[in-house]
This record gives structure tokens, sequence and C-alpha cells, in this order.
């Protein structure tokens, strides 16, 4: 989610890549919330980290505490880590579901704009 944001809010100001630890596939819960806000991320792809090989990056954000934790090295100027609640692990009946995954999208917007506003990135 925080990848469909920076594109297309922010793509004019920063070259975005996005990975994780244990890429999977596109959650379904992740492309309907982002869908709502107007933002296709149905053609984005799950990626691991070691796609990158040894590029150097600016900034380096974790957005989950489990990547923090087990997070390897990767080259960056500077790292900073966002913990949201991962919504894949979210239980219930569908709507349920769905209001954990709403609400991880707003955090994540919300924090991504108050970066950019404040210059932190």
């Amino acid at each position: 989610m925080a990848e469909g944001f920076f594109h297309a809010f922010y793509s004019d100001q920063y070259e975005v890549y996005s990975a994780g630890i244990t890429p999977t596939k596109i959650n379904p819960f992740a492309i309907r919330v982002m869908q709502e806000v107007g933002i296709d991320i149905s053609k984005q792809r799950s990626k691991s980290y070691k796609e990158y090989g040894e590029v150097f990056f600016h900034i380096v954000i974790t957005t989950c505490d489990e990547a923090q934790e087990i997070c390897p090295f990767i080259p960056a100027k500077e790292f900073l880590h966002w913990g949201f609640p991962d919504p894949a692990a979210a239980r219930g009946t569908e709507e349920e579901v769905l209001r954990v995954f709403r609400e991880t999208r707003d955090m994540i917007r919300d924090r991504i704009s108050q970066a950019v506003k404040n210059g932190e990135i």
C-alpha cells in the first residue's frame, strides 16, 4: 500500500522501490481498499529485497515490526521504521478484515503525507 501511495502522489519527487522479507502475492483486500481511494495496485507485485542486489538507497523505510527485527543489511544513507500492524493477520468476517485493511491504509497514507510535509524524507 505504501508503494501505491508513493507512486500515486509523489512519483515526481521520489523513485520508489518496495520489497519484503518473504514476498507473496498482493493481498486482494489491499487491492480492494486502495481502489476505494482511487489507487490501483493490482499491477504491483510482491518482490524480495534480494532482487535489488547491491543498490545503495537514500532511505530505507521498514513498515512492519517483523521486517525491522529480521531485516538484512540494505545499503542506505538513512533508515526509518514506521511500524504498522500487518492487516494480513486480521481475522473475522470479510467486513471486519476490510476494516483492519482500511485502518492500516489510512495510517500509511497519513504517515507518508506527514513525512513528506515535514521534510522527514
